[in-house]
């Protein structure tokens, strides 16, 4: 089996998940990922990250050994970054 790339498990997001923006870093089994969506407006940080583990499917149980996230709607993005 391959490993995950950090641009493969992006590309798989933003295809079922409509992100302003995102961006994942990684080594092969350990990834991070900054996303930005609409999506996640009024729910919570479990809400988020299942979210997001749902756009992955099969490759959390199966190919991605670790991602860390920070989801973010897209009015908090323009707080942190604006």
């Amino acid at each position: 089996m391959n490993l995950p790339t950090p641009q493969s498990i992006q590309d798989n997001i933003a295809q079922n998940l409509a992100c302003e923006y995102i961006t994942v870093e990684g080594d092969g089994q350990h990834f991070f990922a900054t996303i930005v969506s609409d999506k996640f407006i009024n729910k919570t940080k479990i809400q988020r990250h299942q979210i997001v583990y749902a756009t992955l499917g099969d490759r959390m149980r199966e190919e991605i050994h670790a991602l860390s996230m920070k989801t973010l709607t897209i009015d908090e993005w323009k707080e942190n970054n604006g």
